[in-house]
């Protein structure tokens, strides 16, 4: 059975282009969308958006490509472009009748929320991020060794194939390993949702990889578009993450103010999982923002 968000309703939404998403929806009030990241689904969520439910509507999908949303097959970039993906959650708002809403997203989740905030600023009220900086900057910041972190970046990068087929053939080991090494308390992620995880992402490997090699294709070259354009995030972001600039030798406040006039850049002692490491800490962060 899929785990999902206790006393929320599930339901699927019409995306971009014919795809459907699954999502939970619960609470009432202002509306605020939450981004999963990987490898997870909207379970990541739970505890957050439990928080949230009091004051607001708090809408939480499954990305394209992950979880019970669908899996369109990647026949063009564009399928898996953070723009579509985008276009989907602009959509299934406008689905429960929400024209303007605030949003939040973790990791990929993160970067469709950073390309809804470029593309449709006349919709993201409030924008945060959690533990990303954008994909462009992304490939600027990584190099020599310490990059090694993010190797599953260029495994995914490389042409269809390959990467699937090593994915497929150990999936539990490879999602898992992320699980593993990314939390800094184990425990914040129970074992029956660790399962939830490795299940749903093991039934989406070609789909998280086109997500991937996306980010090393046209997405590149939609936020270096914005960035010749000058374009920035119109509305107030909160940015929460790890101390990623002194480990990879950046000014990561200073990568997201050029993206982000009006911003709130936090570090947090929690893990990648902070949603679940710490959700009192996340929650708010999230109502701060809300309050701009």
């Amino acid at each position: 059975m899929t785990l999902s968000i206790p006393g929320f309703d599930h339901v699927r939404l019409p995306g971009a282009g014919g795809a459907e998403l699954a999502a939970a929806v619960g609470g009432s009030g202002s509306p605020v969308v939450l981004l999963h990241g990987f490898p997870q689904t909207h379970l990541m969520w739970r505890h957050v958006a439990e928080r949230l439910a009091g004051e607001h509507t708090v809408i939480c999908p499954d990305l394209r490509g992950y979880g019970a949303s669908d899996k369109p097959t990647a026949t063009g970039e564009d399928v898996y472009a953070k723009r579509t993906m985008a276009a989907d959650v602009v959509a299934s708002a406008a689905a429960l009748g929400h024209e303007r809403f605030a949003l939040v997203g973790h990791d990929r989740g993160a970067l469709v929320a950073f390309r809804a905030g470029l593309d449709h600023p006349e919709i993201v009220s409030h924008l945060g991020i959690l533990d990303v900086v954008p994909t462009l900057d992304m490939w600027n910041v990584l190099h020599g060794v310490p990059a090694a972190v993010g190797y599953h970046l260029f495994l995914m990068a490389q042409p269809p194939g390959l990467p699937e087929t090593m994915i497929a053939n150990s999936a539990d080991a490879f999602f898992g390993s992320f699980l593993d090494a990314w939390a800094n308390d184990p425990a914040a992620i129970p074992q029956e949702v660790r399962a939830e995880y490795l299940r749903a992402s093991a039934a989406a490997v070609p789909s998280i990889v086109a997500d991937y090699r996306a980010s090393a294709g046209i997405d590149v070259t939609h936020d270096q578009a914005d960035l010749d354009a000058g374009s920035q995030l119109a509305m107030p972001v909160t940015v929460v993450q790890q101390d990623w600039g002194a480990q990879l030798g950046y000014d990561a406040a200073g990568v997201w103010k050029a993206w982000a006039p009006d911003l709130d850049h936090r570090l947090t002692r929690a893990g990648h999982f902070m949603a679940e490491e710490a959700p009192d800490e996340i929650a708010a962060a999230i109502r701060d923002l809300l309050a701009r």
